[in-house]
């Protein structure tokens, strides 16, 4: 059965539990014992939630043991001396072959004992394609019996089902906070392994950028140096040249789409802007390869100034067209959160419309729009797919746009392509990069929420 059917099951199954067991609930006698004590809505999500959340819980945990189980299964069908006398990186490779076989995709002519495998993997994944749906199937139907016995006039179904909502909301939150400190101390890990091997001082205040170094005694290459500014140099210089964009551009779209814009006007442009926000960054970077770099080094040579093919200002000015409606959304909603009566006061005292936004508006909205253009910087700082497709691979210590730089991201995606092993300099140092960047991002968050927060305690 397709696995989309498998997640169909569970909700079709709570759908119908909703419905009967709010008609039942509505339909219990009232008697002597008064009105129900939660209203029929409650039964039906309490029992909906009690198919819903066991039967994704089995097919989450299901998907995730099932390649285990698979490989396992793989392996016993191997014959004992070929399986006793493979070393683990023989076995997995033995267990690719077996998978290509089972899918068809082989070269040449496998071993029986492949094949046999295959046959025996076809046959165990058929297996469990089946076996799920019986089990979700079982889980839904046992949730339902189990719960529905119990819907009485003093049932405390609402109380029950909060408490499970506040559950899950627990565990979400659980969930992204353990993926953040995992994050964090997968970076702190392989950061301090690389400054083991490379020293702090050298990183931050190096001037030179190479991680070319030979891994085994025969290769012949440079001794590598990891210098860092020219990195942090050029994705700051990107960064501020895509701020310079967007911040006002986004700043005054929100201005007149808040104070001046009438509502049909706001309907219709508030959209059209907010949709450069939806277009993928790599349709970005393609924008910035095919259409803006070549125009400006056509520019550039018709007035006889040379441009470099991966200048810093191409990705800059793309990446500030993408923040647009960024800062454009983030200082609407502080303009709008300003109180009403700070505009009625100014406007009674006898000041004009421009004078209201310049000297009450803007500087009630200040923390806001500041807290905004702060996050946006974050994102211009940590973004990849533009920069790696328009900017460059050297890193050039320069203060002119119109030449080539690197970026933290551009270098982090190359040090990490092809087969790395994590145990050199060279590709250990992307890590030093990612826990550079993550540091940057992370204050510049916290100083824009720490802003906005004193904001919102301000006005609110």
């Amino acid at each position: 059965m397709p696995l989309s059917y498998v997640f169909l099951i569970p909700v079709v199954f709570a759908f119908l539990a909703f419905g009967y067991a709010a008609r039942r609930a509505k339909t219990i006698p009232r008697g002597e014992e008064g009105k129900l004590h939660s209203l029929p809505k409650y039964h039906g999500y309490l029992v909906a939630l009690s198919v819903l959340v066991p039967s994704l819980v089995l097919i989450v945990g299901w998907l995730m043991l099932a390649p285990v189980v698979l490989r396992s299964v793989v392996i016993s069908a191997l014959p004992d001396l070929i399986r006793d006398a493979a070393t683990p990186a023989q076995l997995s490779l033995l267990v690719s072959q077996v998978q290509q076989a089972a899918s068809g995709t082989t070269f040449g002519t496998p071993e029986p004992y492949i094949l046999e495998g295959a046959q025996t993997l076809v046959a165990a994944q058929q297996l469990s394609s089946w076996l799920l749906p019986v089990a979700v199937v079982a889980v839904c139907i046992l949730a339902v019996l189990l719960i529905l016995p119990r819907i009485s006039l003093r049932f405390r179904a609402r109380e029950k089902t909060e408490r499970v909502i506040r559950g899950i909301l627990i565990v979400c939150a659980t969930v992204s906070i353990l993926a953040t400190v995992g994050i964090l101390v997968s970076l702190v890990f392989e950061g301090f392994r690389f400054f083991s091997l490379v020293p702090v001082t050298e990183f931050l205040f190096g001037t030179r950028w190479d991680t070319q170094i030979a891994i085994r005694p025969d290769q012949v290459a440079s001794s590598g140096a990891f210098g860092a500014i020219p990195v942090f140099a050029g994705t700051l210089m990107i960064a501020l040249i895509a701020m310079a964009v967007a911040t006002p551009v986004g700043l005054f779209a929100a201005i007149y789409m808040a104070e001046f814009a009438s509502q049909p006007v706001r309907s219709a442009v508030k959209p059209l802007i907010e949709v450069l926000a939806g277009i993928p960054t790599l349709v970005y970077g393609f924008f910035a390869v095919l259409i803006v770099s070549p125009a400006i080094r056509e520019f550039g040579a018709s007035i006889g100034v040379p441009v470099s093919p991966t200048a810093a200002i191409v990705p800059g000015l793309v990446m500030g067209v993408m923040l647009i409606p960024f800062i454009s959304s983030l200082a609407d909603d502080a303009i709008n959160a300003v109180p009403t009566s700070l505009r009625d006061g100014s406007l009674g005292l006898g000041a004009n419309r421009n004078e209201t936004v310049t000297k009450v508006i803007l500087p009630a909205a200040l923390p806001g729009i500041v807290g905004g253009i702060l996050l946006a910087t974050s994102r211009a700082i940590g973004e990849t797919m533009i920069v790696v497709m328009a900017a460059g691979l050297t890193a050039n210590l320069t203060a002119n746009p119109l030449e080539g730089v690197t970026t933290v991201t551009v270098q982090i995606v190359t040090l990490l392509i092809g087969d790395t092993a994590f145990d050199n300099p060279k590709t250990l140092a992307a890590f030093g990069l990612g826990l550079s960047l993550f540091i940057a991002t992370l204050a510049l968050n916290l100083l824009a929420l720490g802003i906005v927060r004193k904001y919102r305690e301000q006005y609110d």
